[in-house]
């Protein structure tokens, strides 16, 4: 596992959104990516999305699908998720910024709850039409009337579906140009972010992106945003200068890491001079072992912006994955990214991490106070508790050892591993401590996991 660009299967939430690419996803899990600098980014991105339409950030979770298609969608009511493909292909910050507000949309229009009633009805709705062309089936003592009216049925309940998904996109479109206006943002990159789907409903169905079959596009909906764009006072207002340059640096970091080594280099090759193309290409030559290079790009970075705390984390990052000679230097390039952003969790996990792997009792204890300041900003990152598990079993605290084992497996949905983990923190932990009233919360959660399974 990467340490820092950290890929985990996560399970499908209970309310998965009912788009066929999520569905898709529930028996297997999303490949979700956790990465500091481009969460900062979808954060800065959102706040003025979430604050126009009266939600509180802290209670919405954006997260990245490690996948290459374009594609956004909601779940479970304060999930949203964003694939890389989406993120790669967007040209500019604006267009991500738009498909937010579109998604913001849906969970302000409650369109998932809404959406899993349609479905049910349509699913009501074929059930009938199948009994009743196998009733006509036997009158007429002809199957193939069965099938003729089983195929009618599913084409009116589709039609019926589809008009609804549609009317709900459109919904979505009209809050997302309302937030926009409220938050000062120009609604061009929603409105160009509709072209680049339109482009695809050339190509045929199979090679289409998700995002298009789950959110049909429309010229009328393309249209509305184009009239609104021509009386918006927003429509010409550029993002923060500082949104553009982060937008750059998040292409570069997910394409250097999600493309193959020698297809970064021969895209970047003669543009070394950008701070794109040294971003890219730092990451493109560690993944590609090559050690030198990998920091000769990142410590040109350093030397333009010595207090760039993410410059500092990917060199820790190259340093650490490089081998235990490195691990010392990886120390001391994740220690300065911490000062320089404390409230990060995860780049405080990754020092953590590479200060277990001295193996030095001193900095295991350390390792230990950075892993439970990490766990108190986010308690969300499964990597956190195993390592939090580790540094508890070096430090000979049994109990809460095995309590962070529970808390890893719960979040991997790992069962067996979690029922045996709460039996041996409840030999280890004094009843009465934070730790055991922790354990009774957690074993309350899993009866509940448990009993929603078998409804």
């Amino acid at each position: 596992m990467k340490r820092r660009f950290a890929y985990f299967l996560a399970p499908a939430l209970a309310a998965a959104a009912a788009s066929p690419a999520a569905a898709q996803s529930r028996g297997a899990g999303l490949s979700l990516i956790r990465d500091a600098e481009i969460e900062h980014t979808i954060r800065a991105y959102s706040a003025p999305i979430f604050q126009a339409a009266g939600l509180s950030a802290a209670k919405i979770q954006v997260h990245l699908v490690n996948d290459s298609r374009i594609n956004a969608f909601v779940a479970g009511g304060r999930h949203m998720f964003i694939n890389t493909g989406l993120l790669m292909r967007a040209e500019h910050g604006g267009q991500v910024i738009g498909v937010i507000a579109h998604e913001t949309g849906h969970i302000v229009g409650g369109h998932l709850v809404r959406l899993q009633r349609e479905l049910a009805d349509a699913q009501i709705k074929q059930i009938i039409s199948m009994i009743l062309s196998m009733g006509a089936a036997v009158a007429a003592r002809d199957g193939r009337v069965a099938v003729a009216g089983q195929a009618l049925g599913q084409r009116l309940t589709e039609g019926a579906f589809y008009q609804f998904t549609r009317t709900q996109e459109s919904a979505a479109d009209a809050f997302a140009l309302t937030a926009l206006d409220r938050a000062g943002i120009s609604s061009r990159g929603l409105f160009e972010f509709l072209q680049i789907l339109g482009e695809q409903e050339m190509l045929y169905a199979a090679r289409q992106d998700p995002y298009l079959r789950t959110h049909p596009i429309t010229r009328a909906r393309a249209d509305d945003v184009r009239q609104h764009l021509a009386r918006s006072p927003h429509a010409d207002r550029p993002l923060p200068k500082n949104f553009e340059a982060m937008h750059v640096r998040m292409r570069a970091k997910l394409i250097g890491f999600l493309r193959p080594p020698d297809q970064v280099i021969q895209r970047y090759r003669g543009k070394e001079n950008t701070l794109e193309a040294r971003y890219a290409l730092a990451v493109a030559y560690h993944q590609d072992a090559r050690l030198e290079r990998a920091l000769q790009f990142i410590d040109a970075l350093i030397r333009e912006s010595p207090n760039d705390a993410y410059f500092h984390e990917l060199r820790g990052q190259i340093l650490f994955e490089s081998g235990r000679d490195h691990v010392r230097d990886a120390v001391l390039a994740y220690d300065r990214a911490v000062k320089l952003a404390p409230g990060e969790a995860l780049i405080r996990v990754g020092l953590a991490q590479a200060q277990l792997e001295t193996g030095d009792p001193r900095l295991q204890r350390a390792a230990l106070d950075n892993l439970r300041a990490a766990i108190r900003d986010d308690d969300t990152y499964p990597l956190a508790w195993r390592l939090l598990s580790v540094a508890y079993g070096k430090a000979g605290d049994e109990g809460n050892a095995a309590l962070a084992n529970a808390e890893y497996a719960y979040l991997n949905r790992d069962l067996p591993t979690l029922r045996a983990a709460i039996v041996h923190a409840e030999r280890g932990l004094k009843p009465g401590t934070p730790s055991w009233l922790r354990l009774q919360d957690l074993k309350t959660q899993v009866k509940q996991v448990l009993d929603d399974r078998r409804r």
